[in-house]
C-alpha cells in the first residue's frame, strides 16, 4: 500500500487551539459590528425626536391658529405634493437616518443675526411654549428650538433672537418638507478608551419639523438630541465587562479541558498503542484508561479488536508453519532418501538394491508423494474456507444430495429443517459435511445421521455415527492442524481444522458433543 503524500497537516492540537481562540476572539470581533447597533440607535433616537416634535408642533399650530386674525404672516406655501393626502388618516414618518450610508454632515453651524425680527405674536408663541418645552427637556435630554417661518428662534434655552434659516435641515422645512440630519459634534466629556469602535458618541441627531397651518409653513420645531450609545454604557458598567471577559476566557478553558479529555488523550493513548503494538508488546491490548466518546470508544475498540485479531492470526499462521514444516519433512526426507538409494542402484555401485528392494522403495515414494498431494489439497481447502464469505447463501437438502453422491456405500439419514437457508455456499457446506463423513467412514461407521433444527438466527445441525468413539486423551486436541491417530493410513490431520476454519469464517461454529457411542458434532450454521 502506497504512503500518503509527505505534506504539511496540522496537529489536532493545533485545531482544537484554533478553535478555542476563534472563540475567544468572537466577542471581539462581535464590538466591531456594535455600529450597527449604533445605527439602531440613532434611528431610535431620530424616531423619538419625531414624536415629540409632532407633539409641539400641533401646539404650536393651535396658537397659531389662534392668532391668524391678528394679522399673524405665515411663511412659504407648501407644494401640493408635499401636503399629507387628506383622505389617508396616517401619515407617518418614518426614521431614515444611517451612520452606515456616511449620512453625516459637518458640525452644526453657529446661528447667525436675524435679518428680520421675529413677529410679536411669535415671540408671545414662543414664550407660551417655553416652560413646554423646559419640562419636556428635563426628561427626554433633548434640545428644543421653536422657529418663526423665517427660521429666527423663538423659544428655547439659547439662541433665542437668531436665525438657523441657513442650516440645510431648517432651510428644507422652512419650505414645508420634514428632514433629519446627522452632524459631527464635540462631546462634553472626555470618550471612553474604547471610543474608537463607535462612532455613536460623536454625532447629534438634528430634526426639523415644519409645522403647517392653511398649507404654509407657519414655524419649525427644531430638535437635536445625541443618540444613546452602548460603548458609553459598557464603560460605565466595566467591572461587569471585564467579569463578562474573564467568563468568556473560563469557558474557553473548560472547552478546552473538554476537548483534551474527550479527544486529545484518547487520541493520543491510541497512537502510543498502536506503536506498542508495532513491536509486539502484548500488554498494549487491553483497554484504554478513558475513552472520552462514544464514537472514540467504537473506534478503539475496533482498533484494538483488528489489532488483536490480526495478531492471534500472525500467531497462528507462525504456529501452522511450523507444523506444516514438521509435516513435510518426514515424507520429503522419504523420498529423498529412496531416490539417492535408487540412484546408486542404477549407477551399479556396491551394495546395488534388489529388483524387490527397488519395488519397495517406488512404493515409499508413491505412497509418500500421495501423502504430500493429499496435503497439499487439504491446503488448498483451508485456503479457501478462509476467504470472507460474498453473499452466500443456501439450503441443506441440496447439499446433503450431493454429499449422499459422493459417499455411495454409506448410509446418510436426513431429518428437520433443510429447507431453512444458510448463510454459506453450497460448496463450503459440503467440504464441512464431506470431511466429517469421511472421518465417520475412515472410523468404521455405518450410518452417518444428520438432524438440522431452526434456532431462529441460526441453524443447528447435529451430525453423529455409529464408528469409533473418540478417546477422551484425543477429544481436546481433534480440531488441531496436523493432529492425527491414522498417519500410517494417509490421514493428513487437517479434515477437522478445515471444517471449523469455514464454520468460523461465515460466523457459525463447530463442537464435539458427549455421547455413549460412536461420535457427534453440533455445527451451527449462520442464518441467510
Amino acid at each position: 500500500m502506497s504512503a500518503a503524500p509527505d505534506k504539511w497537516r496540522p496537529s489536532l492540537t493545533l485545531v482544537i487551539f484554533a478553535v478555542l481562540a476563534t472563540v475567544g476572539v468572537l466577542p471581539l470581533v462581535g464590538l466591531f459590528f456594535f455600529r450597527l447597533y449604533d445605527n439602531q440607535l440613532i434611528r431610535q433616537t431620530q424616531a423619538e425626536l419625531i414624536a415629540q416634535s409632532r407633539v409641539l408642533a400641533t401646539i404650536y399650530a393651535q396658537e397659531v391658529t389662534v392668532r391668524l386674525g391678528s394679522g399673524l404672516v405665515l411663511g412659504a406655501e407648501v407644494p401640493p405634493n408635499m401636503l399629507p393626502d387628506p383622505g389617508d388618516p396616517v401619515t407617518p414618518i418614518r426614521a431614515a437616518l444611517d451612520l452606515t450610508a456616511n449620512d453625516l454632515l459637518r458640525r452644526r453651524p453657529d446661528a447667525l443675526p436675524a435679518p428680520q425680527a421675529a413677529q410679536p405674536a411669535y415671540v408671545e408663541i414662543g414664550a407660551r411654549m417655553t416652560p413646554i418645552i423646559r419640562e419636556t427637556q428635563k426628561v427626554t435630554l433633548a434640545g428644543f428650538r421653536i422657529l418663526d417661518p423665517q427660521g429666527v428662534v423663538i423659544a428655547g434655552r439659547y439662541e433665542v433672537g437668531q436665525s438657523l434659516a441657513h442650516l440645510e435641515e431648517v432651510a428644507d422645512a422652512l419650505h414645508g418638507q420634514y428632514r433629519a440630519t446627522l452632524r459631527n459634534r464635540v462631546p462634553d466629556k472626555p470618550p471612553p478608551p474604547i471610543y474608537s469602535f463607535s462612532r455613536g458618541l460623536g454625532v447629534h441627531v438634528f430634526s426639523a419639523m415644519p409645522v403647517i397651518v392653511n398649507n404654509r409653513v407657519a414655524g419649525v420645531i427644531y430638535t437635536t438630541r445625541t443618540p444613546s450609545n452602548i460603548f458609553d454604557h459598557l464603560y460605565q458598567e466595566r467591572a461587569k465587562f471585564v467579569l463578562a471577559g474573564l467568563a468568556v476566557i473560563l469557558g474557553t478553558i473548560a472547552i478546552g479541558l473538554v476537548f483534551s479529555r474527550t479527544i486529545t488523550l484518547p487520541m493520543r493513548e491510541l497512537i502510543d498503542r498502536a506503536a506498542r503494538i508495532g513491536r509486539g508488546d502484548r500488554e498494549a491490548f487491553r483497554p484504554l484508561r478513558h475513552y472520552g466518546t462514544r464514537e472514540f470508544a467504537q473506534l478503539s475498540h475496533s482498533f484494538l479488536g483488528m489489532a488483536e485479531q490480526l495478531a492471534r492470526r500472525s500467531d497462528y499462521i507462525a504456529t501452522f508453519s511450523a507444523h506444516l514444516t514438521h509435516e513435510l519433512k518426514s515424507p520429503l526426507t522419504s523420498i529423498k532418501g529412496a531416490a539417492e538409494l535408487l540412484q546408486d542402484s542404477v549407477q551399479g555401485k556396491a551394495g546395488s538394491l534388489t529388483p524387490a528392494e527397488q519395488k519397495t522403495f517406488i512404493a515409499n515414494i508413491l505412497s509418500d508423494t500421495q501423502r504430500l498431494e493429499a496435503m497439499a489439497q487439504r491446503l488448498r481447502e483451508l485456503a479457501r474456507a478462509e476467504s470472507l464469505p460474498q453473499n452466500e447463501r443456501t439450503e441443506l437438502a441440496p447439499v446433503i444430495a450431493d454429499l449422499r453422491s459422493r459417499f455411495p456405500a454409506s448410509s446418510i439419514e436426513a431429518s428437520g429443517s433443510l429447507d431453512r437457508a444458510i448463510g454459506m455456499s453450497s460448496e463450503k457446506a459440503l467440504i464441512v459435511l464431506s470431511h466429517l463423513a469421511d472421518n465417520a467412514m475412515r472410523h468404521k461407521a455405518g450410518t452417518i445421521r444428520l438432524e438440522a433444527v431452526d434456532a431462529r438466527t441460526t441453524l443447528l445441525v447435529t451430525v453423529s455415527n455409529d464408528g469409533e468413539p473418540i478417546s477422551a486423551p484425543n477429544r481436546a486436541r481433534i480440531f488441531d492442524a496436523f493432529f492425527t491417530t491414522r498417519r500410517d493410513q494417509g490421514g493428513t490431520g487437517m479434515g477437522l481444522a478445515i471444517a471449523r476454519a469455514v464454520m468460523a469464517s461465515h460466523g457459525g461454529s463447530i463442537r464435539l458433543k458427549p455421547t455413549d457411542e460412536g461420535a457427534a458434532f453440533e455445527l451451527q450454521f449462520p442464518i441467510a
